[in-house]
């Protein structure tokens, strides 16, 4: 069990954590936050209210995160297909960021954390790259959890725009067609400077990779979880870990 103790935050998880090492840790742990929706239904309650309670999960999250030695969280915030959900619910989650940064960067600066982002930025708000711009440009000197966000993420395009890049070089007599490698596809994606997650959470019960890092998770762990976004604890993501723990990962190979 975590034997040194942090002040980052308060907790309200006071329930017994599931057993885990602090061997074997991983290095970076990438979720997918599902459920904010119907977490509002169940209650009786408008969806953005969902999506303004997962910030608090976010937070949650992050702190379990850094309790527990990993450095890299990546958090699937906002996808490529989801603007094809209704204006108003897409207008208040692009304010989220915004919202969720203006009162929490602070403290993120102070606990080491550096904020990172991967996604077109082209198509989103400008007020929405403003915030994002303004955590990555004031946490950039951090070196402790990195926190990155997936905003106007898709894996599909991801590898596209790759693949147009790489083309692009061959055209211009840069790069030869043998030149190309994992590791240099690895350097083009979005996450590049990042190592592949060791391992995946998916919320709300749903089992599917919905368009996220579909490269970099060839090799991923993976953990789904009934638990809607908004009731995730830190509990939950112990829980994880300390399965991911109880698995031999074998990379295609038989030890």
């Amino acid at each position: 069990m975590i034997k040194r103790v942090r002040s980052w935050w308060k907790q309200k998880d006071s329930q017994l954590l599931p057993e885990r090492s602090m061997d074997n840790v991983p290095e970076h742990v990438a979720i997918i936050m599902d459920g904010n929706g119907r977490w509002a239904k169940s209650r009786g309650l408008p969806r953005i209210v969902g999506h303004q309670t997962g910030m608090k999960a976010v937070k949650r999250a992050t702190i379990a995160a850094d309790e527990l030695g990993i450095k890299y969280l990546t958090l699937y915030a906002f996808s490529t297909e989801n603007w094809k959900r209704p204006k108003d619910e897409v207008d208040f989650l692009m304010r989220l960021p915004q919202e969720f940064l203006a009162i929490e960067l602070d403290e993120l600066i102070q606990k080491n954390v550096q904020v990172r982002m991967m996604g077109d930025r082209d198509g989103l708000p400008q007020h929405t790259l403003n915030a994002m711009e303004e955590a990555m440009r004031r946490t950039a000197g951090n070196d402790g959890l990195v926190l990155n966000f997936a905003l106007n993420y898709g894996s599909r395009k991801e590898m596209t725009d790759c693949m147009k890049e790489l083309g692009k070089q061959i055209q211009e007599g840069r790069l030869s067609p043998d030149e190309i490698s994992p590791e240099l596809i690895d350097r083009h994606l979005l996450s590049g400077g990042m190592p592949d997650p060791d391992l995946i959470i998916r919320t709300s019960g749903e089992m599917r990779l919905s368009n996220f890092m579909l490269w970099q998770l060839a090799y991923s762990e993976m953990w789904f979880t009934d638990i809607y976004w908004p009731e995730f604890n830190r509990n939950h993501l112990y829980e994880a870990v300390a399965e991911y723990q109880r698995r031999t990962r074998r990379y295609g190979g038989l030890t």
